[in-house]
């Protein structure tokens, strides 16, 4: 048993330091790939088809204001004042779900960006487990602006492209630095599920959905950043 506790305790050491490691690192470098994208490739190849994975980092200031307000107004409407988890969406979620046979999440952008750049896809209670864990993470040592530039970066917009400026010289054949806010919202709204939606071929249901970001996108303010 003494033995145990001592790896045990050594084991645990280590985890913070290399997981704390690795989070500050990714402060100030880009995040190269993610679990997500290799996986997506993969499944492409093994279908038949190509390796793709389009993806074109634009810092902070580079993306659109549009953009960044269509992202909280549809994704995290309380993204700058919580701490990485919205209690009040996901109490919402829960409620909702069980009047409903497709799953809504109440995911915050700080959930989603800690989940795709550390982790793998998954619904399992481990996995939310360290979700959480890498969430409070990137609320303290990155701050709000960093998640949301990462996020914008790094989310999946179609199938084998991946972050706003791919997604949007793919379906607007722009750079994501002057979109619309039409264009913007529309974007967003196909956000929880871009392999079966998208911009170029919105259906009612994906309308409506911008017509609500488009909404929402009235009452944010100047963004601090």
């Amino acid at each position: 048993m003494k033995k145990f506790r001592q790896a045990l305790r050594k084991f645990i050491f280590w985890y913070f330091v290399i997981t704390i490691s690795w989070v500050l690192i990714y402060r100030f470098i880009n995040p190269p790939i993610t679990y997500l994208m290799v996986q997506r490739a993969v499944e492409r190849k093994i279908d038949g088809k190509d390796w793709k994975m389009e993806r074109s980092w634009l810092e902070m200031d580079e993306l659109s204001d549009n953009l960044k307000k269509a992202a909280i107004a549809g994704e995290d409407a309380r993204f700058l004042s919580h701490w990485g988890f919205d209690i009040e969406a996901l109490q919402n979620a829960v409620e909702k779900n069980k009047k409903r046979k497709r799953v809504i999440g109440g995911s915050t952008i700080s959930q989603q960006t800690a989940k795709n750049v550390f982790l793998w896809p998954g619904r399992s209670y481990i996995r939310k487990g360290f979700e959480a864990y890498f969430t409070l993470l990137i609320e303290l040592l990155w701050g709000k602006e960093r998640i949301l530039e990462v996020y914008l970066n790094v989310i999946e917009m179609g199938d084998g492209i991946y972050g706003a400026e791919a997604a949007t010289q793919q379906y607007y054949g722009k750079s994501a630095r002057s979109l619309s806010k039409s264009q913007a919202a529309l974007l967003v709204a196909v956000f929880p599920n871009p392999l079966r939606w998208t911009p170029n071929r919105p259906t009612r249901y994906i309308y409506y959905k911008q017509g609500l970001i488009l909404r929402n996108m009235r009452h944010i303010g100047k963004l601090p950043f």
